[in-house]
């Protein structure tokens, strides 16, 4: 049983698997004459294969209890996928590098402020949706289009917060 500690979302230490979303240290500028602060292109949205588009979704999420227990973590081979919380709900993001497998020694675990969002690239395996607290809804960007684009990985996880 791999047993993780769950550090804090940063940019830096989450930039081997995506994006951190987060409008209080991104770049702005203003628009609509001034009244609006526009954080622009917080993340690459990749979609990848035949017929591809985006998605934009929303996600309603039952909360998780603590520690977390985990039998598989899950990657999207032909798209990248974004998660924003839409009422700052905190959630616990697992995440290991893209490949055919996963090192246990490479499993990296975080927590959000529940300000911030993530997009994973495609092909990173992550673990599913671990909102803390209470049910949580998201804004989902991910890729729609022909072909398998979910495949899981069995591993046993347990995850607290550090």
């Amino acid at each position: 049983m791999l047993e993780l500690k769950a550090e804090p979302l940063t940019a830096d230490a989450f930039a081997p698997f995506g994006d951190v979303m987060d409008a209080r240290t991104s770049a702005s500028f203003p628009i609509n004459a001034g009244r609006t602060q526009r954080h622009h292109d917080l993340a690459k949205v990749e979609t990848l294969g035949e017929n591809a588009h985006t998605l934009i979704n929303i996600f309603v999420s039952q909360p998780v209890t603590l520690p977390l227990e985990l039998t598989f973590l899950e990657r999207h081979p032909q798209g990248s996928q974004a998660f924003m919380p839409l009422h700052q709900e905190r959630f616990i993001v697992v995440v290991a590098p893209a490949g055919e497998n996963i090192d246990p020694a490479y499993v990296r675990a975080f927590v959000t402020d529940g300000r911030q969002g993530v997009n994973y690239r495609a092909g990173t395996w992550h673990a599913i949706q671990s909102v803390l607290e209470r049910e949580g809804e998201f804004l989902v960007v991910d890729r729609g289009g022909d072909g398998n684009n979910c495949d899981e990985f069995p591993l046993a996880i347990t995850v607290t917060l550090a």
